[in-house]
């Protein structure tokens, strides 16, 4: 899959996670806004109904008054006598304030019966407002006195001037003398309590969303940089077997010469050369294998006694050859006092002979590699420094992956499988050892492994 159609996939998924959010956002919304519209009638549906109550509650007793009052109009007939009755109730009821209209034993019950009838159990508060004194004259279950103008004197009666839940009281009269508010607290909890596990569920799922697209992104990535790996190492070892079978196709070809084929001493050349570059050819290809193995995990450690000092100086005499053909230099500072572990020889010496020669590689001109070892509270540490081009931040992350190998441009011509440090990590895993490394770009590298003793 190619970087412009992954950009577009990418481009396309975004797209659409965007379109899904604001979709969930939009519904949310709606949901939010009509719950909130359905409290909203269910708080009128109970005031009018407390309204209603009132004024029902209110005529029976202007009527009980004015029937005890007319009790002895004997010189009356009936119509006269119900006519009176209606004049002097409108008489008595204009004559009364409001606060004397309304029950106030009764105001909180008939409240608390419309709204839990309607399943709303919230704490709220009400109140009863006053055209004529401006001011409440109610407030919950107390009557409001006021002894300078307008000012409520209740402390919670405030919140009631802003209140959106008001109906007015007693209707059918020429002038409504005053309101019925009521005010919730905890309104929007009441509003969003409802669509809460909608809310919920939607951020849940949105979140999955969110992580499986980013997942997806992750791996996405990772299978494409998982290709250039390959795609690498597959051309590195091409180039690394391009060389040995060419050279021994020269080889063989040379011998097969007549002017050569009667020449023991070239034969013998030709034979040694061909010997090498099999054995080169060889290497590489146990290299492969090796790793193969450890990702199976199909191989076993041969334990013993191991002087890593002696091991030490044995990889790095065999080694010198390479880094002095280079005018470099690679000496050797051991300063454990307890280099002996139990561990895989063959193991041991190839993950050293691997760090001297990445040390070696990706160094200039006159490589200068050190190789230091020291007592650790857990084990032997040993290091192996370098003065080369060093690592950085970013490709430290990736460098004991399988197959990876530093991008390093113009700066060194460096060859190689990119299995030498992932084979380096497996052993001391194998071994139960630790491997870091510490570098910066420009001034070199330094790689500790550390062996339990």
């Amino acid at each position: 899959m190619n970087a412009k159609r992954i950009k577009w996939i990418i481009w396309l998924m975004s797209l659409a996670l965007i379109g899904i959010i604001c979709l969930q956002i939009y519904w949310i919304g709606w949901n939010i806004r009509l719950n909130e519209a359905q409290f909203d009638k269910t708080v009128f549906e109970a005031l009018n109904r407390v309204a209603d109550r009132l004024r029902t509650y209110d005529a029976a007793q202007v009527i009980d008054e004015v029937k005890v009052q007319t009790q002895d109009s004997s010189q009356f007939d009936q119509t006269d006598v119900a006519a009176l009755e209606i004049m002097k109730a409108n008489q008595l009821g204009n004559m009364k304030s409001l606060a004397e209209r309304i029950p106030l034993d009764l105001l909180q019950t008939y409240i608390e019966e419309e709204l839990s009838s309607r399943g709303i159990s919230s704490p709220n508060e009400y109140g009863i407002y006053s055209k004529s004194r401006e001011s409440y004259v109610i407030v919950n279950d107390h009557f409001v006195v006021e002894e300078s103008g307008p000012q409520i004197q209740y402390g919670g009666a405030p919140t009631l001037y802003n209140s959106p839940y008001r109906v007015s009281l007693f209707t059918g009269e020429t002038e409504t003398p005053g309101h019925l508010s009521l005010y919730f607290p905890n309104r929007a909890t009441l509003v969003l309590g409802s669509a809460l596990g909608t809310l919920l569920l939607s951020i849940l799922f949105t979140g999955i969303i969110l992580f499986c697209f980013w997942y997806t992104i992750q791996v996405i990535f990772r299978q494409k940089q998982l290709s250039e790996i390959k795609t690498d190492f597959i051309n590195n070892m091409t180039h690394e077997f391009k060389t040995p079978i060419a050279t021994i196709s020269l080889a063989a070809d040379s011998i097969s010469n007549p002017t050569i084929i009667n020449n023991p001493d070239k034969i013998r050349r030709f034979t040694e050369i061909i010997r090498q570059e099999n054995r080169r050819m060889n290497s590489q290809v146990e290299r492969v294998l090796q790793v193969a193995m450890i990702d199976k995990k199909d191989f076993e450690l041969r334990i013993s006694d191991v002087n890593l000092h002696e091991m030490i100086e044995q990889v790095a005499l065999n080694f010198s050859l390479q880094v002095e053909k280079r005018e470099g230099s690679l000496t050797t500072d051991l300063q454990s006092a307890r280099p002996i572990i139990q561990g895989d020889a063959t193991h041991i010496a190839s993950v050293i002979h691997n760090l001297l020669d990445n040390a070696n590689k990706y160094s200039l001109d006159k490589p200068e590699i050190k190789v230091l070892t020291r007592d650790t509270p857990i084990g032997v540490e040993i290091t192996v420094q370098d003065k080369g081009i060093g690592i950085n931040k970013e490709v430290r992350k990736h460098i004991f992956d399988k197959f990876y190998r530093a991008h390093t441009g113009n700066v060194h011509d460096v060859k190689g499988f990119g299995l030498g440090l992932s084979y380096v990590k497996a052993i001391l895993t194998a071994h139960n050892g630790l491997v870091d490394v510490k570098s910066e770009l420009g001034k070199g590298s330094a790689f500790s492994i550390t062996f339990p003793n």
